[in-house]
């Protein structure tokens, strides 16, 4: 696949503040690429360079193999910040304003809002908009000029649990068509939901890059119950089993490479032992973010 976006050693420093640091990362095209890092972090101030708001101190980047130029971001839509729309005007005269700002035919508004599933309320006015309803107007208006990438920063903050869910399902779904979508979010489980591949941003480093495919990847562990006194002692001797932790009540054993728990459970037949409970633990974005965050130190 191609490269949607290149950054080589992209670097801001604000005063004494180093916000990114020697940023080198890549997006190829069709990836819905999260950038996910704690506040301050440096995923805002990132996107604010990729998209010329914010000015880099040193580095470079690339859009489809060319520097960033007018023409350029015009293949790029982005919600960076809380939008700027006219509470008294319909969502439907709002994005002719931004249509004609951005130079697009507004024969694009009526499909814009149908992707985002907003046709029935175009003429209701903005301020009777919930929340979600202005984050996907604001994702309409972003997408009028049919970027080829789509940025968004932090697009579920501040949402309903209905409202998340919706902006989750439009994400899917746009990159369905086949753009390429940048998103920067602190919420694990936005990234593991709706992204293929993630990055993780500590203190403006970069400690992790990777697939989203990767997370459940890892040594498995495999949480045991049986009714038998020495359970654990028994699971020592099993030539699959690296360590053993205890949690309320069960063991927990990691397992050697090339192990797994169909495994355990054949070893324990074998030994005349019925497990009344056996289940494959999978690792979590969370717990994966956590270690990274840990050997980053």
């Amino acid at each position: 696949m191609e490269n949607v976006l290149s950054i080589r050693a992209l670097t801001k420093t604000f005063g004494k503040l180093r916000a990114v640091n020697s940023l080198n990362l890549e997006v190829k095209a069709g990836q819905v690429f999260g950038m996910l890092g704690p506040n301050g972090s440096g995923k805002t101030t990132t996107l604010g360079m990729l998209m010329g708001v914010v000015n880099p101190t040193e580095g470079a980047f690339s859009w489809f193999g060319e520097p960033p130029s007018h023409d350029v971001r015009k293949k790029i839509g982005a919600v960076l910040e809380h939008p700027i729309f006219y509470p008294y005007l319909s969502g439907q005269k709002n994005l002719e304003l931004n249509a004609m700002v951005k130079q697009c035919p507004t024969e694009n508004i009526a499909r814009v809002l149908d992707i985002v599933e907003l046709t029935e309320r175009r003429n209701d006015r903005y301020k009777t908009y919930s929340l979600g309803m202005k984050q996907r107007l604001a994702i309409a208006s972003a997408l009028l000029n049919d970027p080829t990438v789509l940025i968004l920063d932090e697009p579920t903050n501040g949402l309903d649990p209905m409202g998340i869910a919706d902006i989750r399902r439009l994400i899917k779904k746009i990159a369905e068509s086949g753009k390429t979508i940048i998103l920067a979010s602190h919420l694990l489980d936005e990234v593991q939901k709706v992204c293929t591949h993630f990055a993780v941003l500590k203190r403006g480093n970069l400690v992790h890059v990777g697939p989203v495919d990767d997370v459940g990847n890892g040594a498995e562990v495999v949480e045991v119950k049986a009714s038998i006194a020495n359970l654990n002692e028994i699971l020592m001797t099993f030539p699959g089993t690296s360590t053993i932790n205890h949690e309320n009540g069960s063991c927990h054993v990691t397992l050697r490479t090339g192990f797994h728990s169909v495994d355990v459970n054949r070893f324990l037949f074998e030994n005349g032992i019925v497990a009344s409970h056996l289940q494959t633990q999978k690792r979590s974005l969370e717990k994966m973010f956590i270690e990274i965050l840990s050997e980053s130190h």
